[in-house]
């Protein structure tokens, strides 16, 4: 077993969710004190220079790093310990938290999730898989999901809406980009092998879910050393209202319209997508997408052990090597009748 970790940079976002949470990076500073630690908490009025200052704090010799706030903050902290022997803490406090989700964080309790953070203080580390993004010769880690259709058109639309504020954005561009609804044409290359189909939306994923609990890939795995290609085929408004509310419940992977399949490595290609990663804009496709196993220390609870899946697709029907086949673009669910 390592050394007991004593130097914790704490970094906190205060505007992540609510008025409610606002002053949880201070609390957990002091949590962290009183169970004898020695403690930094570090706050700036913007990601960079946050970005700036925890790198700073971390070179100086600081053995963790704890994020306050929600995926975004993640996704800083992701970007600054990967790869490297410094463990990564979530209290989370923003409006998603599907990363927390994924570690079984409590992702609405923040007592919970600080008492969960000094369990894990006083036990090794645990292990997981780190996604990594190429675009336009940047890198970006993820480590719950890259996102290039439906759902990342819906986002830039929303970024753009600056006439609508808080939550109410998103439900406005949802509502505009839905009655727009079309398929969007992809080039991918899926483990080398060349694909081109048209789908409402392509994702690759480490964690379960997106977008505050859609449980997109709800057997994902987070230590398997495999992200999970996650296709919905193309349908009417009709058809995707119908299907939507079910990605809460994880039960749309039942449906023909919807396939995922274990991959390694993905490249995505489409006219006019923006990807996103756990939530934050990457950029314009085309976009390169591998895992690292193993590339991030993790201060929260061991998993259980769950059966992994198939490395084939999860779907009705399918090809050998987990291709798409015709009949999985059907339209047609036979135990619930037509989804038209």
């Amino acid at each position: 077993m390592s050394a007991p970790l004593r130097r914790i940079v704490v970094a906190d976002n205060p505007q992540a969710g609510n008025a409610s949470r606002r002053g949880v990076g201070a609390g957990v500073g002091r949590a962290l004190a009183g169970a004898g630690y020695e403690v930094e908490v570090v706050t700036r009025p913007d990601f960079a220079s946050l970005r700036g200052e925890a790198a700073v704090r971390l070179a100086r010799g600081a053995e963790a790093l704890v994020v306050v706030g929600g995926d975004g903050m993640v996704s800083l902290g992701l970007g600054l310990v990967a790869q490297t022997p410094i463990p990564l803490g979530i209290v989370p406090t923003g409006s998603g938290n599907d990363t927390a989700r994924a570690l079984e964080i409590a992702h609405d309790d923040t007592d919970s999730a600080i008492r969960t953070l000094l369990e894990a203080l006083r036990l090794e580390p645990r292990v997981i898989d780190a996604g990594r993004v190429r675009q336009a010769g940047a890198t970006t880690w993820f480590a719950g999901a890259v996102s290039a259709g439906f759902d990342a058109v819906v986002n830039e639309r929303a970024d753009s809406m600056r006439w609508v504020r808080g939550s109410a954005r998103y439900t406005v561009a949802l509502v505009r980009e839905l009655a727009m609804l079309k398929p969007i044409t992809y080039d991918l290359v899926v483990d080398g092998e060349a694909r081109h189909l048209d789908a409402l939306l392509v994702a690759v994923s480490n964690g379960t879910s997106i977008g505050a609990g859609m449980r997109i890939t709800p057997r994902a795995r987070l230590d398997d050393g495999e992200l999970d290609l996650f296709v919905v085929a193309p349908m009417s408004r009709r058809a995707f209202l119908r299907v939507f509310p079910r990605v809460y419940s994880g039960t749309h992977t039942e449906l023909p319209v919807v396939t995922i399949e274990r991959v390694k490595k993905v490249r995505i290609e489409a006219e006019g997508i923006v990807a996103r990663a756990d939530g934050e804009r990457v950029g314009p496709l085309p976009v390169e997408i591998d895992v690292v196993p193993g590339a991030l220390r993790v201060l929260a609870p061991h998993a259980a052990s769950v059966p992994l899946m198939p490395r084939a697709t999860l779907g009705p029907e399918t090809a050998p090597h987990g291709l798409i086949t015709p009949s999985t673009y059907g339209i047609l669910d036979e135990s619930r009748g037509p989804i038209v």
